[in-house]
């Protein structure tokens, strides 16, 4: 017979320990093993298991075919009605995929989903969506999509946590979009844990991606973050299917961050722009205008820079604030870009420009809660953080973009005309760039084209007389 066997389980990771530890090996967390009793077979039943597997396998084994010979079969994706979440999977949702989507408590996961569940349901012609819940009632749900206005008769709602009724419904209606709210609280049976362990996290998320595939029905599971801002459970779960999304921003700001971390279907480069608003979250098809709204046009510290998400190009505020420090370590606080990246800027502009900066606070933030990862925005951190320094205001119909050297060299960037182009759109008349882009760009885009060399040279053509 079966036997039930006594394991340590690292909630972090998932690794497995016969006795209790303070600290994982793996990931090296502390306090993070918990208890879990296991059904583990006798050798007698693996044995006979094995061999079972081994002639199902012999039999069902198709044989290796060349590369040009694999039929390449395309199947139509399914538009949500949302653009900004189309955009983020590469198109729209693959029939047979398995999508995961994390974010804080609150910040609007199942408002989305819902949305996304009642436009898919509208648009079908013959079939449904069916959203499961493990959180909360059917009059609940109900509630909600009356507030959002997504309801029809083609969207099925069911509260269920245990994953073998969960696929019989799956089996028995065969919907076009099944959403799992959310995966931490279904649960597998046949495992002797609590829902939200890393047992049945994984094993729940396992099922149903088989499940997902076999049946072709895409499935979206929503999964709780942890307060460091990671996806609850193993990290065995972002592999186990085809897609991460991240939900982010701040629940007192009204635009909401779509970000893909992971995606076999489309590209992890692409953002997608939400406003939270009474009816629901719409989507910001002009994101560069509505991140730029509530700048001050004559304010100190504040330079326009463009970056790139995904094949969008998108205007950013980044603003600098320089403060007398009064601590014997004074504070470099950094919001929205890379710490070490910024770091690296003030040590240039200490060096190269003669700014004293080892004795002032400094504080870089981008607005909007827009996080840049590019250095396309190094010279836009430059100028905000000079500006500030001497109280002399930017330009403000100028645009800075470019990459900072050690030397203090303006280095240029990937793909500066459709930056540029956007600044135009959006009313700009001016843009510092690398000289060695000039050339190529300046008569090409709707704006004036500045080359530097380096950030001495955007000092008197970027910032307005004054200051100290």
């Amino acid at each position: 017979m079966s036997q039930f066997q006594t394991r340590y389980v690292c909630q972090n990771c998932g690794y497995e320990s016969l006795k209790w530890l303070g600290r994982c090996p793996e990931c090296e967390t502390w306090d993070s093993f918990v208890e879990e009793v296991v059904l583990r077979p006798t050798h007698k039943e693996r044995s006979k298991s094995k061999s079972a597997q081994t002639v199902s396998s012999a039999a069902d084994a198709a044989a290796p075919l060349p590369i040009t010979q694999v039929e390449m079969a395309s199947q139509p994706r399914i538009l949500s009605g949302i653009g900004e979440f189309d955009r983020v999977l590469g198109g729209g949702i693959v029939p047979g995929s398995i999508v995961l989507v994390g974010g804080d408590p609150g910040i609007g996961k199942s408002t989305l989903l819902t949305q996304v569940a009642y436009h898919i349901a509208r648009a079908q012609t013959a079939g449904s969506v069916l959203y499961i819940s493990g959180e909360e009632s059917a009059q609940q749900i109900r509630l909600r999509s009356a507030r959002l206005g997504a309801e029809t008769e083609r969207l099925f709602v069911s509260v269920e946590t245990d994953i073998e009724r969960i696929e019989g419904h799956l089996e028995k209606l065969r919907p076009t979009l099944a959403i799992v709210d959310s995966i931490q609280t279904t649960q597998d049976g046949s495992l002797d844990s609590i829902p939200g362990s890393v047992s049945q996290v994984r094993a729940c998320a396992a099922r149903l991606a088989r499940f997902s595939k076999a049946i072709g029905v895409p499935v979206i599971l929503i999964g709780h973050v942890t307060k460091e801002g990671n996806l609850a459970g193993p990290r065995v779960l972002e592999h186990i299917v085809d897609t991460v999304l991240y939900f982010e921003g701040d629940r007192q700001n009204a635009y909401r961050l779509l970000r893909a971390v992971k995606n076999r279907f489309g590209s992890t480069d692409e953002l997608g722009i939400f406003e939270m608003r009474e009816q629901g979250l719409i989507s910001v098809d002009n994101p560069s205008a509505a991140l730029l709204a509530e700048r001050a046009q004559d304010g100190i510290g504040s330079a326009i820079s463009a970056t790139l998400e995904g094949t969008r190009a998108l205007l950013v505020e980044v603003q600098g604030l320089v403060a007398r420090s009064f601590l014997a370590s004074p504070r470099r606080v950094i919001n929205g870009l890379d710490p070490n990246r910024v770091n690296m800027i003030l040590a240039v502009l200490e060096k190269r420009l003669g700014l004293k900066l080892a004795e002032q606070d400094v504080f870089v933030n981008v607005a909007g809660g827009v996080r840049v990862v590019e250095t396309a925005a190094d010279l836009a951190v430059a100028m905000a953080v000079i500006s500030s320094f001497r109280e002399q205001p930017v330009e403000p119909t100028t645009v800075f973009i470019g990459e900072v050297g050690l030397n203090g060299e303006i280095r240029a960037v990937s793909q500066g005309e459709k930056r540029l182009r956007e600044a135009a759109r959006q009313g700009f008349r001016r843009a510092l760039i690398a000289k060695h882009h000039l050339a190529e760009l300046k008569d090409r885009v709707g704006l004036e084209v500045v080359g530097i060399s380096t950030i001495a040279e955007a000092l008197p053509k970027g910032l307005l007389p004054g200051g100290r």
